[in-house]
Order: C-alpha cells, then structure tokens, then sequence
C-alpha cells in the first residue's frame, strides 16, 4: 500500500520561512509527477505546486518567487521551501504522488501563518 507522509508543519511568522517534506514508500517514484495542495479554512484544495518526472515545473501565481517544490528520487522525497510567508498561506497541505496509474495523498501537515 502507497504510504505519503508529510511533515515539517508548524507555526511561522508572516515573513518566515518553513520546509515541508513528505516521504513515499511502495511507489515508483522516480516516474511520478508529485505536488503540493493545501486547503485553507472553509475553502476546496488548491494547487501549489507540481513537478513533473522531467523536472518541469508549475506554481499557482500566489507563491511564484516565494515557493520551490523540489525532489529526490532516489530517497523517494518531495519538498516545498516556502520563504516571505504571509498569513494567506495558513492552510493544510498535501503531499500528491501520481505514478501514472492514479494519485496517491498524504494527510497533511498544518501551516499557520501568524504573528
């Protein structure tokens, strides 16, 4: 069974940074597309960031310049460095791993966002 876990939530203050990690187990990885969602308070999940198994790479307009997904095949790792937070990043976020044979989700990890 595809497990993701996702880590490095926490409190930060508006300006701070936070590196969100998830780990994958008893996937193939290295042809994934993998991602970053997060749901915010009383609205749907939404797109951060994905990263395609070539590399490529798509960011929503909010966190363009602030947000780098990034990942390491070989350890089976997704990251989001997220850098200038702002309170209208407070949300949950989710790890997604797509293998090519359907999308696989983490729980979450919680990121607030406040001083």
């Amino acid at each position: 069974q595809v497990q993701l876990v996702e880590s490095g939530g926490a409190l930060a203050q508006p300006g701070g940074s936070l590196r969100l990690s998830c780990a994958a187990s008893r996937i193939i990885f290295s042809i994934a597309t993998v991602g970053w969602y997060r749901q915010a308070p009383g609205k749907e999940r939404a797109l951060v960031a994905r990263q395609g198994r070539s590399g490529s790479t798509t960011y929503v307009d909010s966190v363009k310049g602030r947000f780098t997904i990034s990942r390491d095949n070989a350890k089976k790792m997704v990251y989001l460095q997220m850098n200038s937070l702002k309170p209208e990043d407070t949300a949950v976020y989710y790890c997604y791993v797509d293998p090519g044979t359907g999308g696989y989700w983490g729980k979450g990890t919680l990121v607030t966002v406040s001083s």
